[in-house]
């Protein structure tokens, strides 16, 4: 199955006093992840972010099953889960990369499994109203699917 991959190096303060990655950084991977995507296959919803499009995030959650450390390499790994009227459902991965950048099969460790739900909404003056996924960004996350 296709994914789109964010690479990230856990740096010391993402870590908390017990020396672990502190359970709110992951969910701003997701967040990172999710830009890096729109710049890299759909750069023209930025274009459309600038003139009143909100991509709101309205569901997040992220399923821990082992610790990350500082210095850790980790691929956090984003596909399609479906598409609901103006709503998008994403599914991640967390994947601790072997610290001497080997990519053999097998020597990855699955380390958390995350869930957003993104609602398309436009500005209209002081309210945001649903709108439809843009052309653009429905495009660029077949693949993934």
């Amino acid at each position: 199955m296709k994914f789109y991959e964010y690479r990230h190096v856990v740096g010391f303060e993402e870590t908390n006093l017990v020396g672990n990655v502190y359970y709110v950084n992951p969910l701003r991977w997701q967040g990172r992840c999710r830009e890096m995507f729109l710049r890299d296959n759909a750069p023209e919803v930025l274009t459309e972010l600038a003139e009143g499009l909100a991509l709101a995030t309205v569901r997040i959650s992220c399923d821990y099953l082992a610790e990350l450390f500082a210095f850790d390499q980790v691929a956090v790994r984003m596909r399609l889960g479906g598409v609901t009227q103006n709503r998008i459902t994403l599914l991640f991965e967390y994947w601790r990369l072997p610290a001497n950048g080997s990519d053999a099969a097998g020597s990855e460790e699955l380390m958390a499994r995350g869930e957003q739900v993104v609602a398309c909404m436009r500005r209209e003056g002081d309210k945001t109203v649903p709108t439809a996924i843009p052309v653009a960004l429905r495009e660029a996350l077949k693949p993934y699917a």
